[in-house]
């Protein structure tokens, strides 16, 4: 019974997943651990899809004219074990956005897709403990996050800078996405749009896990500490939380099912461009969701969660998340 708890309860589930646009392209998806001593290989694909539908300008929803952004983001991983307590895992974004946006006084559709900014990360567990009834385990992991995505789009954000001062001497409104806008402002940015940074980031975090019993609890931090990059731009240092309580409603020697409840946010400050903070960029958003997650033997291991707002706080008009969808499989050899 002993060997069994500890094949399929020993899930920390580091899954991380943007609130925002720009955000969920660095959020990095960690391979949920299905043992505590085992070496070798994994893989896995994780996926996250967000409708953006709804506007708001600094935290209060406004008209929206018909603006919407589809934002799909796939992310390869492999990871290897050297030892039962340290490994190295890389990500590899695949990144798709379907949108609509005020351009010219005119909604216009577009897509943006190819691949974002790999990920590569060291895994540490330095404690976990088990026992009959009981699992306690820690998780901490480190790495960076390399500029391979196209980060073209952040070039419109050059555009949008140039433009203030000749709008205010017209008496006219900026267009969000770069560009004069007579009337209604964009809430879909170049810096939403954009597949990578330009930049050489940082990401850490960690993560704790309890069970007793049937019943577990879970909570985890990624903390992205960004740098400039393209067009003399940088992205704000960003923070992300998650905390998930649950209970296993079948546990046998050959597979397990979890129910979980799921409690998710992030927080993003100004972003900075040529050394000027820009007004609309900063967010706050928390999200709460159910989910569950499947493993089978010492091998597979699934999830998937479903995530709904209860709380959008912006700076600037800015589209923000209607809900999302995200789940991963991973397999360990």
């Amino acid at each position: 019974m002993r060997h069994v708890r500890a094949v399929v309860l020993l899930m920390l589930m580091v899954r991380w997943s943007g609130s925002a646009v720009a955000c969920d392209v660095c959020a990095v998806y960690t391979a949920t651990e299905l043992r505590e001593s085992r070496t070798g290989f994994r893989i896995g694909v994780g996926e996250q899809f967000t409708r953006f539908a709804r506007l708001q300008d600094d935290g209060h929803e406004i008209d929206n004219p018909g603006e919407y952004l589809n934002s799909s983001i796939t992310q390869l991983l492999v990871g290897y074990d050297f030892l039962p307590r340290f490994g190295l895992q890389l990500n590899v974004p695949i990144i798709t956005r379907d949108y609509r946006r005020l351009e010219n006084e005119r909604l216009v559709r577009g897509n943006e897709t190819g691949f974002g900014d790999l990920s590569l990360l060291g895994v540490v567990r330095p404690f976990s403990w088990v026992n009959e009834d009981v699992v306690l385990r820690t998780t901490l992991f480190g790495g960076l996050k390399l500029p391979s995505g196209d980060p073209d789009r952040i070039g419109e954000e050059l555009e949008e800078d140039a433009a203030p001062a000749a709008d205010d001497a017209h008496g006219l409104s900026r267009q969000a996405h770069g560009g004069v806008q007579h009337g209604a402002v964009s809430g879909i940015h170049g810096h939403d749009l954009a597949l990578g940074s330009g930049s050489v980031d940082g990401v850490i975090g960690g993560g704790a896990f309890a069970s007793w019993r049937r019943a577990f609890m879970s909570a985890s931090l990624q903390y992205s500490i960004r740098t400039e990059g393209s067009f003399n731009y940088r992205y704000a240092n960003e923070l992300h939380w998650l905390v998930s309580a649950g209970a296993y409603a079948l546990l046998e020697p050959e597979y397990s099912l979890a129910l979980q409840a799921v409690a998710s946010g992030a927080y993003k400050g100004n972003d900075v461009l040529d050394g000027s903070s820009l007004d609309d960029t900063r967010i706050a958003f928390v999200f709460l969701g159910p989910g569950v997650s499947f493993t089978w033997k010492t091998s597979l291991g699934a999830e998937i969660m479903a995530d709904l707002p209860v709380s959008r706080d912006n700076t600037g008009v800015q589209i923000v998340p209607s809900y999302r969808i995200r789940g991963g499989v991973t397999w360990h050899f």
